[in-house]
């Protein structure tokens, strides 16, 4: 009898999911870019040392003693051209530039003059329609490095790339190739010395004639017009290559001498033709074709991309940058005003509120954390009942709060349903008209109940957010979270407040005027931020939003780094979801209106594009350390620092916590930062994909227990 073995099942290879390949995608692209435009700009490998003259002894003599023009292809017989009588070459280096050099093409085309342009490969690449229009004008282009470095320092691997590299620019740009170059940091052939001979003799090897100068205009001096025309024209009628520069500053005293240099010169008698042309030999231009115009035509179109899409980050850097301090100075200017407000001594929102409340705690598997909860509310100093909605826990929750055995203590028991029903259910079967809400991972003072229900003594008040504060703050992690409760949450709760657009109740610590809620239609499950969704719509049916500072709730933050992510990925979205959901709200009247035209804008730029552009403020740090100005941008990121510290330490004194946990402050910038940042990226994908974020239950460890235990008290110092 034989046996046969079950063939083993495939494995299936996992996938990166689309949400974590895209941000990486998307970060090695900009990556590149900026790489990219590091190289084209002369930021990454830029060489700007200038030698020193050498002796002179290994260079022939009938160099040091010819022309410009120096043919080294054949290395055993290099030869020395002049320019003809009556003709002048004139050349312009450095370029193109996109002010300067369609203004000297102008000038040479109204005169019927032609001229040989020695383009750097990083400019040419970034201006490729110049190239193109020189081509097409009958001008001669040679080359000039791509980087511009001196050449007498480099390898011979460096000096082919630099030719190589700059041959590809002009590929792209104009669809040719040049047998002319310009080593750059040259002058005449007298000043050849034993450095950069061997440099035009390799050069020669490859197939190029180098062209110095006979006459400097020394037009990058700006000494004047005249002195420009004095110092270009040649001496006895000789012909001449005259040196001048169409790139690296103001050009103007430039364009100015060409207007009078070219038609003085013609008058006497003189041509301005190409180099070629001069010495009646034939095009230093030849058309590329194949793969060398592909791979120019790709380089040049990646720097197009990188150019423009560096601009674009500039333009968003500048946003942020108006965002996050318009932001600091409105939370500055308005949390003082708020705390001015609300602190003095016969300040009062309305008539005390002395109303029983109703308090609904949606519970989904909460059982290291509900009972804390419960006892917490046992202890308020305002008449509340409380509703334990338990969501289908599987977990024993509602047996626990059953088995506490308080009066006033009712649980709901419902099959798993989402957080948005189990509340709905509780508002079903409360009895008052003021609704509590907060999470069953959520501890409350003895104060906070009263605190929070107060504001509903003015009748125009329709929900409230309390001070939700970190308790499990020892962690890292939690010291992070905590600093961002206090400055970015609470701080931002008192500057909403006084604008009258406070977008969010937190779902730690909130109450709900019934009516408002009823009127409504209570809370959705459109989006998975119900909170926001609900505050959105309350503000839309003309009912005011506010905040209660005194009304602290302790909730227990994520932990691990995953629980944080799915947390702030949930969040994030639902925002999103809340904030599309309620655009109509900009074509409303009334206070409908308002709030759409008003706050759902500035909702969106705080809380999703400045967040979502923010990351640029790194990456810029990061680019300028590695390839910029070190010291100037390592100041412009501690400026940043310091001026969100100064908030922090504000946040903090208005909340009345101790400073200490703002030791973590930098390290929060550095790396707990980029996280929100992907977290928030990652939201943006699957708002536009279209994808479903489902709801994720975080785990709780329950260490955040009822004010007057030790360990409660050890978490809130």
């Amino acid at each position: 009898m034989r046996t046969t073995q079950a063939k083993p099942r495939p494995t299936r290879r996992k996938r990166l999911p689309m949400r974590y390949l895209l941000p990486l995608l998307l970060l090695v692209a900009l990556v590149a870019m900026l790489m990219l435009r590091g190289y084209v700009h002369s930021e990454i490998q830029a060489d700007h040392r200038v030698r020193d003259p050498a002796p002179t002894d290994k260079v022939p003599e009938k160099i040091i003693d010819g022309g410009p023009v120096i043919d080294a292809r054949n290395a055993a017989k290099p030869v020395s051209l002049r320019i003809p009588d009556h003709k002048i070459v004139i050349t312009f280096d450095d370029g193109p530039d996109p002010t300067w050099t369609p203004k000297v093409l102008d000038e040479l085309k109204k005169y019927h003059a032609h001229a040989v342009f020695f383009v750097t490969g990083t400019n040419a690449s970034r201006y490729p329609d110049l190239i193109k229009r020189m081509v097409a004008e009958g001008h001669e282009v040679g080359l000039h490095t791509f980087n511009h470095p001196d050449l007498s320092y480099q390898s011979k691997s460096r000096i082919d790339r630099e030719l190589s590299e700059n041959q590809l620019a002009l590929a792209g740009a104009a669809g040719v190739h040049s047998s002319l170059f310009r080593p750059p940091y040259s002058s005449f052939a007298d000043a050849m010395d034993n450095d950069t001979w061997p440099v035009v003799q390799y050069v020669g090897s490859k197939g190029y004639i180098v062209a110095l100068d006979s006459t400097d205009s020394e037009d990058w001096q700006r000494p004047g017009v005249k002195k420009i025309i004095h110092n270009a024209t040649p001496e006895d009628d000789k012909g001449a290559i005259v040196l001048m520069h169409d790139f690296g500053g103001d050009r103007s005293q430039t364009v100015a001498a060409l207007d009078k240099f070219l038609p003085d010169m013609q008058e006497s008698g003189y041509s301005f033709v190409n180099l070629t042309t001069a010495l009646g030999a034939p095009s230093a231009l030849t058309p590329v074709s194949g793969m060398d115009l592909w791979k120019g035509e790709a380089f040049v179109g990646a720097v197009q991309v990188a150019e423009h899409t560096t601009d674009f980050l500039v333009v968003g850097l500048a946003i942020v940058g108006v965002l996050v301090f318009a932001r600091f100075g409105l939370m500055l200017i308005l949390s003082f005003v708020h705390a001015r407000k609300v602190r003095k001594k016969d300040f009062q929102w309305g008539p005390p509120v002395t109303e029983p409340v109703s308090v609904l705690v949606p519970a989904y598997n909460e059982r290291e954390c509900i009972a804390n909860t419960v006892r917490s509310l046992m202890a308020s100093d305002h008449p509340i009942e409380v509703i334990v909605i338990d969501d289908g826990s599987s977990d024993g929750t509602a047996d626990i709060v059953e088995a506490l055995g308080y009066p006033n203590v009712r649980v709901v028991r419902q099959e798993n349903a989402g957080k948005p029903a189990a509340l709905n259910n509780g508002i079903a079967h409360a009895r008052y008209e003021l609704v509590v809400m907060m999470d069953g991972d959520t501890v409350f003072e003895p104060s906070t109940v009263r605190e929070l229900v107060q504001p509903f003594g003015n009748l125009r008040v329709g929900a409230v957010a309390g001070n939700a504060k970190v308790g499990n703050r020892d962690s890292l992690i939690g010291a992070w979270q905590h600093i961002e409760y206090v400055m970015g949450f609470n701080l931002d709760r008192r500057m909403y407040d006084l604008m009258g657009i406070m977008p969010t109740i937190p779902g730690a610590v909130g109450a709900f005027r019934r009516q408002a809620l009823e009127r409504v239609g209570g809370m959705s499950e459109d989006t998975l931020a119900e909170d926001t969704d609900i505050t959105m719509a309350i503000h839309r049916d003309g009912w005011k939003v506010v905040y209660s500072e005194n009304a602290r709730a302790w909730t227990e933050a994520p932990e691990s780094v995953q629980q944080l992510w799915s947390q702030r990925y949930r969040w994030s979205y639902g925002t999103m979801q809340a904030i599309w959901k309620h655009r109509g709200a900009v074509k409303d009247r009334g206070p409908s209106g308002r709030f759409g035209r008003f706050g759902l804008p500035l909702v969106a730029a705080f809380m999703v594009l400045a967040p979502l552009l923010a990351p640029l403020i790194d990456i810029f740090l990061l680019y300028g350390i590695v390839f910029g100005k070190t010291e100037q941008t390592i100041v412009a990121w501690l400026v940043v620092l310091l001026i969100q510290g100064i908030c922090a330490a504000y946040a903090f004194r208005l909340d009345k916590e101790k400073l200490t946990h703002l030791l973590s402050l930098p390290l929060q910038q550095v790396l707990y930062r980029q996280l929100m940042y992907v977290v928030l990226l990652q939201s943006w994908i699957t708002a536009v994909t279209g994808g479903r974020l489902r709801w994720q239950k975080l785990r709780r460890t329950g260490v955040v227990e009822a004010p007057g235990n030790p360990a409660e008290r050890k978490a809130a110092g």
